[in-house]
């Protein structure tokens, strides 16, 4: 057992390219011992790269689909309200699933982690089912009920239809790449979200615009090439999973249901997708407060945040690489190796998040401008940049001990930061601030900043405590 892992780190450097070389070629490694910043940059730069891919995939959407209009716009925007439910789910699900696989496989009981992968994978089809079922009975009713007009839910119900009756795809895409993440293979899982996206790229201008022999489907070509690239990436899950060399392979196992193992990662996927609603609806409610002070008011805010949230990939694989980390090292009986994984990732995450807010505070105005906005437009994104940049400190922390949290199992304590943090704190301050004090959107702002920040100091205080290392999963 390895309790200074430290005094090895220096060592490690010269190995580092070698050893990125291995990673990227899919070479799996023990990250129970070793060096640990080693451990930590080996496992994030994959999932950071996942998820640059996932968001170049998001814009190249949006991009093919205003070309038919802005109904069609609009269709893509309301259903994608939609599915951040179904996202909700799905993160929950791999949350769960990562907890339970990581602690496994650091307990090396490669039989209990193929049996946890299978509960998962029944249980993504099971929650599948009455999604589907809305999506196939409701669709337009549901595009109404979020705000469509007539016509254009008339125009967006087939797209809301496809996407909601197969979100069984987007299930197994989260859970069979949590299963991977939890086994400490982040470049597969890499390597298929980047299958799946690019796949999806090609063919959504084939299929919306039909060009060559494809049919021109519009807005509803948007779905088919969504599905039909997600779903491809799923076929090449499955074949992993079923007939890989690595150590969750499905065929080693007796696949049958385990109610009682499904029962528990279905009661610890509740907490993660609790997680991820409560954070994604108080933007929701962020931008109805923006919505009092104009439509400038709404645009700065969205080129702000998206700006944020771009800037946040790198942080946010750091964080799940703390997660995997965790899991690991708790199952392999070393709590010591997984609080120094934390601290560690949050010290890389601070160090990198911090030179983001740097570049965001002095250079906020011509990063703006590179998206040509209205003048009034780019005086409310550049506020948004320079004033949420000041909390990066407290958030990278914050991004990190979640995750660990989760990794470890315990998904109720960051529920309940997240509760506090946001909903209970940053909504009632931003309305405070922004209408009571009259400070407008630079009370928003604020508000977004002090509980980000209260999400870093709380979130360590408790991780402190301890009391993850003793989480059962």
């Amino acid at each position: 057992m390895q309790t200074e892992p430290d005094k090895h780190d220096s060592d490690a450097v010269p190995h580092f390219w070698a050893d990125l070389r291995q990673v990227l070629r899919g070479k799996s490694r023990d990250y129970t011992k070793g060096p640990i910043t080693r451990s930590i940059i080996l496992l994030a730069i994959p999932m950071v790269l996942e998820m640059i891919m996932e968001s170049l995939f998001t814009i190249a959407d949006v991009y093919f689909v205003a070309q038919l209009g802005s109904e069609h716009v609009a269709v893509l925007g309301i259903t994608e309200s939609v599915m951040v439910s179904v996202f909700a789910v799905g993160i929950g699900l791999s949350l769960a699933t990562t907890a339970i696989v990581a602690r496994r496989v650091g307990e090396k009981n490669a039989e209990a982690a193929r049996k946890s992968a299978t509960q998962a994978v029944f249980l993504s089809l099971l929650m599948s089912l009455p999604i589907a079922a809305l999506g196939l009975l409701f669709g337009k009713e549901i595009l109404m009920l979020m705000g469509a007009s007539p016509e254009t839910a008339e125009l967006g119900t087939p797209y809301i239809t496809i996407m909601l009756s197969t979100n069984v795809i987007l299930l197994l895409l989260f859970v069979n790449n949590a299963i991977f993440r939890g086994a400490g293979d982040a470049v597969l899982s890499m390597k298929v979200l980047w299958l799946a996206n690019f796949i999806n790229i090609v063919l959504d201008p084939l299929f919306i615009f039909g060009w060559g022999p494809f049919p021109e489907m519009g807005l509803t070509g948007a779905a088919v090439a969504t599905c039909t690239g997600r779903g491809i990436g799923v076929l090449f899950q499955l074949v992993i999973l079923y007939r890989g060399s690595g150590l969750i392979r499905l065929r080693d196992s007796k696949i049958r249901l385990d109610i009682p193992l499904l029962s528990r990662i279905f009661r610890l996927s509740l907490g993660g997708i609790m997680q991820w609603f409560v954070a994604t609806s108080s933007w929701t409610l962020l931008v109805r407060v923006m919505a009092m002070f104009g439509e400038n008011a709404v645009a700065g805010y969205t080129i702000g945040v998206r700006l944020v949230v771009f800037a946040l990939l790198p942080a946010w694989g750091l964080s799940n690489a703390a997660a995997t980390l965790v899991g690991q090292n708790l199952g392999a009986g070393n709590p010591k190796r997984a609080g120094i994984c934390v601290w560690r990732s949050a010290l890389l995450n601070m160090a990198f998040l911090g030179s983001v807010a740097v570049v965001f505070i002095v250079w906020a105005e011509p990063i703006v401008a590179l998206f040509k906005p209205e003048p009034e437009v780019a005086l409310v994104a550049a506020d948004c940049l320079r004033i949420v940049s000041y909390s990066n400190l407290g958030l990278a922390v914050g991004l990190v001990v979640v995750q660990a949290f989760n990794g470890a199992g315990d998904t109720r304590t960051p529920t309940s930061v997240n509760l506090l943090c946001y909903w209970l704190f940053q909504i009632p301050v931003a309305y405070l601030l922004a209408k009571t004090f009259e400070l407008g959107p630079r009370g928003v702002f604020i508000a977004i900043a002090l509980s980000e920040t209260m999400l870093g100091l709380l979130g360590a205080y408790l991780f402190r405590l301890g009391r993850w290392k003793d989480r059962q999963v």
